[in-house]
């Protein structure tokens, strides 16, 4: 599956990402799930390196009017916030909202694995250590695969305490991550599948991709598409992207080779 990248923000670090006009946002839902996105991942707060932090009544702000929208022009989009906030999390369910995606795995809101089991939607449970603003200060590991799997496994007992029943994990390339650690786990990803959890894999047009080939965000699709490949190849269930034709046209070419 495919889930196309909306944000709400100002500051994202993919400019062609930034949707702020409620009308914008909407258009490029309908563009994307026209092209085969079958969600989009709506998010107002930025978790860029050094981003600024906004709170959860701004970032209600953003995101809901948004989240509503698409949901009433877009009745079988499967729509997704992205939010460490729990009163985020439960404004934008009320508003549509499918899916609960957090970066934190529930560590920057104690709130969150309940409110998200109330709700009773799925999870996105995201490896990241510390926050977005310290994260890249924390990017050591005694293993990295190993480290991965200990922190998924404490967290999916987490999510089923506090009855969350689907969750999705993601292992949060570029979070607390240097290139070399990137690349380490997407050779490695398929270790990850002993979780027994659909695997979403979000590396588009990262840091990992341009600074490898000496270019920037604006010129990393064809990078992100190799890498897509590879991570599909990997067994990767969910592409989450800003570039949603091409990761679907990645789709079926892998799907096609597999089947053959």
């Amino acid at each position: 599956m495919v889930m196309g990248i909306i944000n709400t923000t100002p500051d994202s670090f993919f400019a062609n990402s930034r949707k702020t006009q409620v009308e914008e946002a909407v258009a490029t839902a309908m563009h994307m799930q026209k092209a085969g996105a079958a969600m989009v991942d709506i998010g107002g707060q930025s978790t860029r390196p050094g981003a600024d932090w906004v709170g959860a009544a701004e970032e209600t702000d953003r995101v809901v009017p948004v989240i509503a929208a698409i949901a009433s022009a877009c009745p079988n989009l499967l729509i997704s916030v992205d939010t460490f906030h729990a009163a985020v999390a439960e404004a934008a369910v009320q508003a549509g909202a499918h899916i609960v995606n957090d970066v934190s795995g529930g560590h920057l809101d104690a709130e969150m694995l309940p409110t998200v089991g109330r709700l009773q939607v799925p999870y996105i449970c995201m490896h990241m250590k510390g926050t977005p603003g310290s994260m890249n200060q924390l990017a050591e590991y005694d293993n990295l695969l190993t480290d991965i799997l200990d922190y998924f496994i404490e967290r999916l007992a987490a999510c089923q305490a506090a009855g969350i029943n689907d969750v999705i994990i993601d292992p949060g390339f570029g979070f607390a991550k240097t290139t070399a650690h990137n690349f380490q786990l997407l050779r490695q990803m398929e270790v990850l599948h002993s979780l027994q959890r659909p695997l979403l894999m979000g590396i588009s047009r990262k840091r990992t991709i341009y600074q490898t080939l000496g270019t920037t965000s604006a010129e990393a699709l064809n990078g992100t598409t190799v890498l897509n490949t590879i991570g599909l190849q990997k067994g990767a269930h969910i592409l989450r992207v800003h570039d949603v034709q091409e990761a679907v046209e990645t789709v079926k070419l892998v799907t096609a080779m597999q089947q053959a």
